[in-house]
């Protein structure tokens, strides 16, 4: 039976239209092992889904969604008044048991509330976390918090780490990881009272594989499967290796552009 996921059809930049190309393309290389429902206003989103090439013939379908939350709309304020937006009604279709998992590229705020709202928590998890990938020397590791929770207690971070090792475990098939606090110092007194106290914490907890304090520098070098910290460190950190990949490409094209007109000298 195929996996029902619920899209938020006008979630990210150019939506709807960007989205529905990665549903087409995730539905063709599934074969079959995927049924995708795209939550947004029918009429934008049925016309991008003609406008795709084959698509029509995927096992994708519209979900009628009238209110879009836009990136810029206060969280709490947007759940509340918008009701029947694609981040709602896709939620809800979990919560009903219509579709297995939600995907949205969408108002990140607005997301974890409505999550909270209509989802609620697990047990034992105060905070949701939102993670990111990093690309390690050996592999890649996991961050979190990446930005949802910029003010944390160290027992959300205990928290965060023990959500980092299970998704790690079943998604990533890694035996027992180990978990890393993102610190100023790989020393035990290392840090302000939140990264002093979720060190002891973290050391204290049985079920966890707890490498100790992770310097910047050691992260991509894979000091830890699971590097875990506050959202407003763990933002700026994510932010400052996205903008890696841009700066190297343009310093290299900038190098090569001198070298060529040297070269006609």
């Amino acid at each position: 039976m195929p996996r029902r996921i619920a899209v938020d059809a006008m979630g990210g930049d150019e939506a709807p239209a960007v989205v529905v190309e990665g549903a087409a393309r995730a539905a063709e290389s599934a074969g079959g092992a995927l049924e995708l429902l795209l939550f947004g206003p029918e009429a934008p989103v049925r016309e991008a889904l003609h406008a795709r090439e084959g698509a029509p013939d995927l096992p994708i379908r519209v979900v009628d969604a009238p209110e879009v939350i836009g990136m810029g709309e206060a969280p709490t304020e947007a759940v509340k008044q918008k009701p029947q937006s694609s981040i709602h009604r896709g939620l809800g279709a979990c919560h009903e048991g219509r579709a297995d998992a939600f995907v949205s590229a969408g108002n990140t705020g607005a997301l974890m509330a409505a999550s909270l709202f209509i989802l609620g928590r697990l047990p034992g998890v105060d905070r949701p976390t939102v993670m990111g990938i990093v690309p390690t020397l050996e592999g890649k590791c996991l961050l979190m918090d990446v930005g949802t929770n910029v003010d944390c207690r160290p027992a959300h971070l205990v928290q965060f780490a023990r959500m980092g090792a299970v998704y790690t475990e079943r998604l990533w098939d890694g035996e027992a990881p180990t978990v890393g606090l993102l610190n100023v110092g790989e020393e035990p007194g290392k840090g302000n009272e939140q990264t002093r106290r979720a060190y002891e914490l973290l050391r204290e907890q049985p079920d966890l594989r707890f490498a100790g304090n992770v310097e910047g520098r050691d992260m991509l070098a894979h000091a830890a499967d699971v590097v875990v910290c506050d959202g407003f460190i763990g933002n700026i950190t994510l932010k400052f290796g996205e903008s890696i990949a841009t700066t190297v490409c343009w310093a290299v094209a900038s190098m090569m552009r001198r070298l060529a007109w040297w070269g006609t000298r």
